[in-house]
């Protein structure tokens, strides 16, 4: 009897260890500590002494300052059980490689994008209903907005508009800058974090207004969204943002329309080989179901893939050999804008600008470019399990070209988005050149941590400041709403609506 008594004990206090570690180590990994199958991580959260000194200040802005956190989202909702189930039965049912994802189930689609969704290549994957809305212009830009004023499975809090972030006060209130940022996954972020970086950059704007006594209020807003390219941004222009009658619009976007295979006379068609140490050890394979409903399983899941080595050593991987064939007569440093052959899409992206640029003159509303950020540059080594999804976007994802190329490019990109700005007269913020080069900042190549996410945020501040403080000595912020115009959001009504295509 004491030998079960013993037994029983030391079983006891095992489980009892083995729950605390697992509390201790979702918390360390920003995981919601009651919740199951695990949440999305929200990854580093806290952020190195040197990133943030290494991010320049503007003048009168307190590092202190960026300890500091958003107030809490006062429309959290909680999320439906019924959104619940069909969230966790699409996220075990990927179909396709994810052609259609968990949270595409929660947004409402563009009737005039979707058709016939049974026909559709890939919201025929829905799982048996699907949120629909009718487009005010008929036009099937954008493909699909937020579900307003809802909490999603995801993680994602949206206001009256389906924007991500609080409630918009509507009429907006005197004395009050209201700045709109706009792009695709990298402006809206990560469902699961917190907060997003404009909404950051919100708060300390109105932290330095705070501190500056000058009795302006800063109403920053998201109307970024995933998977959208710069014609879907322009149509949110149009359509969404205008009747706010913003300040200013700031574009961030770099990522969905990036094409190397511009500049190579032909791309192989190699299939894409990975390193002969970049399998993943078969005692992984068997610990991935686990690992999503265990943090303490995912610790030991990471361990076997660093004893693998299962991205192949951080390095980039062997490629095929390609001709890079660089457009004749393209100036490289200071291209011009009116070349007809421009690389990664920016003949397009530039179209959409110059309408972004013309609806918000149309207003009265300014605009601002910024600098887009891919984690890449050559001979670029990082920790092949921390920052394994780098390593994949870049190897895998962006297969068969080499680091050189793709940081070509990015730079390239960059580039352009300042001769564009400074030719026509509108901001540009080098969000790139003021912020550090770090991995360990970054999910993928192009998507941040939550440290990331508030460098990034730390670093667009920095440079709205002098901006902002040079338009309110001028005058010419915030603006007056004009006589007689309309303070009504562009709000929509969602319908839901049952599917049953044959498979």
């Amino acid at each position: 009897m004491r030998f079960l008594k013993d037994a029983l004990l030391f079983l006891v206090s095992i489980a009892v260890c083995v729950v605390v570690a697992e509390g201790v180590v979702r918390y360390i990994d920003g995981y919601t500590i009651f919740y199951m199958p695990l949440s999305e991580p929200t990854g580093l959260a806290s952020v190195k002494q040197d990133s943030v000194d290494k991010v320049p200040r503007a003048p009168g802005v307190e590092r202190d300052w960026f300890a500091t956190e958003p107030a809490p989202l006062p429309n959290k909702r909680a999320i439906p059980d019924e959104w619940e189930r069909i969230y966790r039965y699409v996220e075990a049912n990927p179909v396709g490689g994810w052609t259609f994802r968990p949270s595409d189930a929660f947004k409402v689609w563009n009737t005039s994008f979707s058709g016939d969704p049974c026909k559709h290549w890939f919201l025929r994957h829905a799982p048996g209903q699907l949120f629909l809305y009718d487009a005010p212009d008929g036009q099937d830009r954008p493909p699909y907005r937020f579900l307003p004023d809802v909490t999603i499975p995801s993680g994602l809090t949206t206001n009256q508009i389906g924007w991500r972030g609080p409630p918009i006060e509507n009429p907006r209130p005197e004395k009050t800058v209201r700045i709109v940022f706009v792009g695709s996954s990298t402006v809206v972020e990560a469902h699961h974090l917190p907060y997003s970086w404009p909404e950051y950059v919100g708060h300390w704007m109105n932290m330095w207004s705070k501190a500056k006594g000058l009795g302006i209020r800063f109403d920053v807003l998201n109307a970024g969204r995933e998977s959208i390219i710069s014609d879907d941004i322009a149509a949110i222009v149009r359509n969404e943002v205008l009747p706010l009658r913003p300040d200013l619009v700031v574009y961030h976007e770099g990522g969905n329309q990036f094409r190397p295979a511009s500049i190579v006379e032909k791309v192989p068609t190699d299939p894409v080989t990975r390193p002969s140490n970049a399998q993943e050890p078969a005692a992984v394979t068997w610990l991935k179901a686990g690992a999503r409903y265990s943090a303490l399983i995912g610790r030991i899941q990471a361990a076997f893939a660093m004893a693998g080595a299962g991205t192949g050593g951080g390095g980039e991987w062997p490629k095929p050999d390609y001709k890079v064939i660089w457009p004749e007569g393209l100036d490289e440093m200071s291209p011009q804008l009116d070349f007809a052959r421009l690389p990664v899409s920016l003949n397009l992206i530039q179209w959409d600008l110059d309408q972004i640029r013309g609806d918000l003159k149309s207003i009265g509303a300014d605009m601002a470019l910024s600098s887009f950020f891919w984690m890449v540059k050559d001979g670029l080594v990082v920790d092949p399990v921390r920052h394994r999804y780098i390593i994949e976007q870049l190897n895998a994802a962006n297969w068969p070209y080499r680091y050189r190329d793709l940081e070509r490019l990015a730079k390239f990109q960059n580039r352009y988005f300042a001769k564009y700005a400074a030719t026509h007269g509108i901001e540009f913020l080098d969000i790139v050149g003021n912020m550090p080069f770090d991995p360990d900042l970054f999910t993928d190549a192009v998507h941040t941590n939550y440290a990331g996410t508030r460098i990034r945020a730390w670093a667009a501040f920095n440079l709205l400041v002098p901006i902002v403080e040079k338009k309110l000595a001028d005058k010419a912020w915030p603006r007056a709403w004009p006589a007689g115009a309309s303070t009504a959001l562009p709000t929509f009504t969602p319908r839901l609506t049952k599917l049953e295509c044959k498979k």
